[in-house]
């Protein structure tokens, strides 16, 4: 049987929208997600301007800042995975430009981590965030992407 996973894409503004779509089209993002996720579930991608992120990041993590990524997981079972995560646009661009990377290639780590805290892995401690990146590098790897970790 093969799993039935539902990834919602929203869009904060056309604007975004377009940006976003300019760099990935919505089959690609989905593409991404599906080569990190195989569980059932709903998965909502949500990109958004700086004023938004700030704004949960603030609501979230008492943060106040625009963070790259935040994920909100609300079931993570071994069959099962729900999540909103949220993808500010213009910390990831401005982050890709500092970092002399791709805006493309960014933005496809940033999925797939961002997926993999919705199925429950995370990088507080030491032992977690190599084996969190560990799983970023190979993936993105069979995705046709650098070592998103190397200078």
């Amino acid at each position: 049987m093969q799993s039935k996973l539902v990834i919602d894409i929203q869009y904060a503004s056309p604007a975004i929208e377009a940006a976003v779509s300019h760099v990935a089209s919505a089959s690609l993002i989905k593409k991404w997600v599906k080569g990190v996720v195989s569980s059932n579930g709903l998965l909502t991608l949500r990109f958004v301007n700086a004023a938004e992120g700030k704004k949960l990041n603030a609501s979230f993590r008492n943060k106040d800042y625009a963070s790259n990524v935040l994920t909100f997981p609300y079931e993570c079972s071994k069959n099962t995975v729900a999540a909103d995560i949220i993808f500010c646009l213009p910390v990831i661009q401005r982050e890709a430009k500092e970092q002399k990377k791709l805006l493309k290639a960014h933005l496809a780590h940033l999925i797939l981590h961002g997926c993999l805290h919705a199925q429950g892995l995370d990088h507080q401690k030491k032992k977690e965030a190599k084996k969190m990146e560990a799983q970023e590098v190979m993936i993105l790897q069979k995705m046709g992407f650098a070592n998103p970790y190397l200078a």
